[in-house]
């Protein structure tokens, strides 16, 4: 079984690299952005709240992130995992620690996709009209950005510090298809 950590900024091309990925080992792909953009349209309390959340910009409280993992998590059939989007904070890392300690599962990998602002600036844009997305307009990327520079770049190091002989960095300003064979040969070699 592999489970795997993707971090990186937004627009760093964690998605895209977790979705190829998850397909070319058959794994779970948890994606928190893509759950909570399918919750906002359930037009309920709660989605009408995560909307005013993720169209400002700013993260998801931790609590709402850790109990969809938690009940993804528990429902995988335990073929292997990838976690996209999670942990971004300290809290939801330590919560991730102790659910994988209570189950008996441990991360193999951990994938820090490095990318310059001005790249993923203009990534952004060009995805956000691809898209439609709400998050993607330049204020909100901003706000995002500043917020992974803020929270999730310190998980991030926090698991290099923690785990350095399955932590690698990737260099995101490659094309797709140089990322993934890249990502691949890692696991494929270790």
């Amino acid at each position: 079984m592999t489970n795997i950590i993707f971090f990186g900024p937004p627009g760093a091309g964690k998605g895209t690299q977790a979705k190829l990925i998850s397909e070319l080992f058959n794994l779970s792909h948890l994606s928190t952005g893509e759950i909570l953009r399918k919750k906002i349209l359930e037009k309920d309390t709660l989605a009408k709240e995560l909307k005013e959340i993720m169209s400002s910009g700013k993260l998801v409280s931790d609590d709402i992130l850790n109990s969809i993992v938690a009940a993804r998590l528990a429902n995988e059939n335990h073929k292997g995992f990838i976690l996209d989007g999670y942990p971004r904070s300290l809290k939801q890392s330590q919560f991730l620690n102790d659910f994988l300690n209570k189950s008996s599962l441990q991360i193999n990998y951990i994938f820090n996709i490095n990318l310059n602002y001005e790249i993923l600036r203009n990534r952004i844009v060009k995805r956000s009209s691809l898209e439609s997305r709400d998050d993607d307009k330049i204020n909100v990327i901003e706000t995002r950005y500043n917020e992974y520079l803020k929270t999730t770049e310190k998980v991030s190091k926090f698991y290099k510090e923690l785990s350095p002989d399955i932590y690698f960095e990737i260099d995101g300003s490659f094309h797709i298809d140089e990322i993934t064979k890249n990502i691949v040969e890692i696991i494929k070699n270790s």
